[in-house]
C-alpha cells in the first residue's frame, strides 16, 4: 500500500508502460470536472438574472400602485374642481336640464 502512495507521490504512474489508461482517466476526470464548474457558473448566473428580475419586477409594481393612487386623487371631484378654479373655471349653479328630440322618421 505504501508503494502504491509513492508511485502516486512521485509521479511513476503518469510515466509506467501501462500509464495510457491512468491518462484515459485522468483526462476524462478533468473534463468531467470542467462540465461540472460551468454548469455551476451557469446555475449561479441564473440565479443571478432571477433576482435582478423579481427585483425589477417589485419596483414596477411599486410604480404601478403609485401612480394608480396619483390617478385616483386626481379624478376626486374637490381635485379637480379647485384645478379649474386656477383656470378660471367655476362650477355651474344652475343644474343641467334634459334635452328630448323627436324624430318623425
Amino acid at each position: 500500500m505504501s508503494g502504491k502512495i509513492s508511485g502516486i507521490l512521485k509521479g511513476t504512474f503518469l510515466v509506467s508502460d501501462d500509464s495510457f489508461k491512468n491518462w484515459r482517466m485522468i483526462l476524462f476526470l478533468s473534463v468531467l470536472a470542467m462540465v461540472m464548474i460551468a454548469s455551476s457558473h451557469s446555475a449561479d448566473a441564473k440565479v443571478h438574472e432571477i433576482a435582478r428580475l423579481s427585483n425589477e419586477v417589485k419596483e414596477l409594481h411599486s410604480a404601478f400602485v403609485e401612480g394608480r393612487s396619483k390617478l385616483m386623487r386626481l379624478k376626486n371631484e374637490t381635485t379637480v374642481e379647485v384645478l379649474m378654479k386656477e383656470k378660471g373655471i367655476m362650477i355651474s349653479e344652475i343644474p343641467p336640464t334634459k334635452i328630448k328630440v323627436n324624430s318623425k322618421n
